[in-house]
């Protein structure tokens, strides 16, 4: 019974060409958007030399230590500077221009001319008066102690010794693009909620000439129910390893290395985005486009909340809402795939994994108890 059940529910639902474009193809259209939006967000936050000149005049040309110590940091793949050695007429036409961020002068004092202010002006100035005071401070002990410059003095000066050290949480590197398709991907995981509402209203013999057949047939409709919920978990189930694998696959998002977890994470989040929808479905008592609307405005809020349309809003929230951040299933279905990715330690996806669990089952409760007492006067 339940296999002839179950296949033939399958089927019933792979039929349905909107509810698969909603749930399979919305998303994978959604990922390629955001792949083309987002793909290069990360190269442009990476550090890129900045375009300098200095004017070269007879203060310039005599200043040998300054001059030294500018095409040291403007040499070699790790460059600060790409410097530019002109007049003084040329320099001001090419931050005019826009061809360089600003331009160093050499007179009594170090200084720089601007048109205005950013990251990469304010790094130009950081290395002038870091200069400025390392060459006053030399001056000064050099005037007080002569034989410091013999005792190597400049050498000690020029080796800086680094105090702290940076210390990674993980083997895995920050990425923030990430969170962006882990999100994605819990929404998809509840998107599931619409085969769930669809399951729901096809046992309600107020809704449909179906679901009044479904009551009439000699097999009780909470088997019917449980057995076609099968059916749309494993359709639902499927469809989310269509898109993991495209966005693997085909856009090269990372996951991490614990597949096997990964996936058993995917399975957790379309049981809950299935009985999500029947929840609600129970639940409403109004048609069915009352509660598409509703398991809509749920899944999108806690989409937007965990971040999927702007990354600083999770953030926002962990910090002055922190209650949200577990009320919201779509954050516990992100973090838990961005703690597989990036932490070594299983706690923090343990305590996620643990809260989808109780939400799956309070939803499967709350509908089992709602179902099973609706009666019908007549059908």
């Amino acid at each position: 019974m339940f296999l002839h059940i179950f296949k033939a529910r399958l089927k019933c639902l792979i039929r349905d060409r909107q509810m698969m474009f909603w749930t399979l193809l919305f998303p994978l259209i959604l990922a390629t958007f955001f792949n083309m939006a987002l793909g290069n967000l990360n190269n442009t936050e990476a550090f890129h030399p900045i375009d300098i000149a200095v004017a070269d005049n007879a203060q310039y040309r005599e200043n040998q230590q300054f001059r030294s110590v500018l095409k040291e940091v403007s040499e070699g793949d790790d460059r600060i500077f790409n410097l530019t050695e002109t007049d003084p007429q040329n320099a001001e036409k090419l931050l005019a221009d826009g061809k360089i961020k600003a331009y160093v002068t050499v007179n009594s004092k170090v200084g720089m001319t601007v048109r205005e202010s950013g990251l990469s002006q304010n790094i130009v100035r950081a290395f002038l008066n870091s200069y400025s005071q390392t060459s006053s401070a030399v001056t000064s002990i050099v005037r007080e102690n002569p034989a410091s410059l013999r005792n190597g003095l400049i050498k000690e000066v020029s080796d800086r010794k680094e105090y702290t050290k940076e210390v990674s949480g993980s083997s895995a590197e920050p990425n923030n693009v990430l969170n962006y398709f882990y999100s994605l991907i819990a929404m998809s995981c509840l998107y599931g909620g619409f085969w769930g509402l669809k399951e729901v209203a096809d046992v309600q013999a107020d809704l449909s000439t179906r679901a009044a057949r479904v009551n009439v047939a000699p097999v009780h409709k909470l088997k019917v129910f449980l057995y076609n919920m099968c059916a749309a978990i494993l359709l639902h189930f499927s469809e989310m390893l269509v898109l993991l694998a495209y966005l693997y696959f085909g856009l090269k998002i990372d996951f991490g290395l614990k597949t096997a977890l990964v996936l058993l994470t995917t399975f957790a989040g379309s049981i809950l985005g299935v009985s999500l929808g029947a929840f609600v479905s129970a639940l409403v008592k109004k048609g069915e486009g009352v509660k598409v609307a509703v398991l809509l405005a749920v899944t999108m809020t806690g989409s937007f909340l965990a971040g999927m349309m702007v990354q600083e809003i999770k953030y926002a929230v962990a910090q002055n809402a922190p209650i949200l951040s577990y009320l919201n299933p779509v954050n516990l279905l992100t973090d838990a795939f961005y703690s597989l990715y990036y932490y070594d330690v299983m706690t923090r996806y343990g305590w996620n994994m643990a809260m989808i669990g109780a939400y799956a089952l309070l939803f499967c409760t709350g509908t089992y108890f709602i179902i099973r007492r609706q009666k019908y006067a007549s059908l």
